[in-house]
């Protein structure tokens, strides 16, 4: 039986007795606010919730805190062409597990265009099937970026990945995650989609005005308005178009 070494990264909880000030942001968001400690799933937690929630904001701060560049990348990556990180990271505890990945990566939709444009100044994507990340589309580079990219035994944090991605692409990339997490890899996820939420297993998070809970799939906002829309798809049409008049 081979000994498991995940999770890369166990927990992280809140500094509260240093925050200068919970009135401000982001520390004045509800699920910051509320913060006391997060412990991760060894194979994927996600963060779900509104726009505005903070599970863009908490996943940002969780991947400066272990050392990526605000825009994503790996490691070696250094960019941020814009000062618009939020302070989070510097109130962030970590506790690591007993190995480090072997591989990681940070994966943001919003800044996706800029460290394609560094990978393809290094050429590294065209090692794999000699063709610029920008020679391909938004959503086959991401795609690319997750097949070509990522090598296993690595922890991979992604904020909206889905962002770029077709429902059949959110497909291939949900059996991609799989693929990695049978690899030994570990991932923290902010995502809006339903597909990529029905990972079997993974702990839901749901970022709201009440703070932070532990939610399963099919009660995830997410999930039920999807299949409520695909399910009665002239009612609730009518229903929106009704208000609007």
């Amino acid at each position: 039986m081979t000994l498991s070494v995940k999770p890369y990264l166990r927990s992280i909880s809140l500094k509260r007795d240093h925050v200068p000030s919970f009135d401000e942001y982001p520390f004045n968001i509800p699920a910051i606010t509320s913060l006391e400690s997060i412990e991760f799933h060894a194979d994927v937690t996600f963060f779900v919730g509104e726009n505005g929630s903070g599970k863009s904001t908490l996943v940002e701060a969780i991947a400066l805190a272990i050392g990526f560049s605000p825009e994503g990348g790996t490691k070696n990556v250094r960019l941020e062409t814009s000062a618009t990180t939020s302070a989070l990271h510097e109130y962030l505890k970590i506790v690591k597990g007993f190995a480090a990945p072997k591989d990681n990566y940070f994966l943001r939709a919003e800044s996706f265009f800029n460290v394609a444009t560094y990978l393809d100044s290094t050429g590294v994507m065209q090692a794999f099937d000699n063709r610029p990340i920008h020679a391909r589309s938004h959503g086959e580079a991401f795609l690319a970026v997750l097949t070509q990219k990522l090598r296993g035994n690595g922890l991979y944090i992604f904020d909206e990945p889905e962002a770029a991605l077709s429902p059949s692409r959110q497909l291939a990339a949900l059996s991609t995650i799989h693929q990695l997490v049978n690899d030994g890899s570990q991932f923290i996820i902010a995502t809006h989609s339903p597909i990529l939420l029905a990972y079997p297993g993974a702990r839901i998070l749901m970022l709201d005005q009440e703070g932070m809970k532990d939610v399963a799939y099919e009660d995830t906002e997410h999930y039920l308005v999807t299949k409520d829309f695909l399910n009665n798809r002239e009612r609730m049409l009518h229903h929106l178009f009704a208000n609007e008049e």
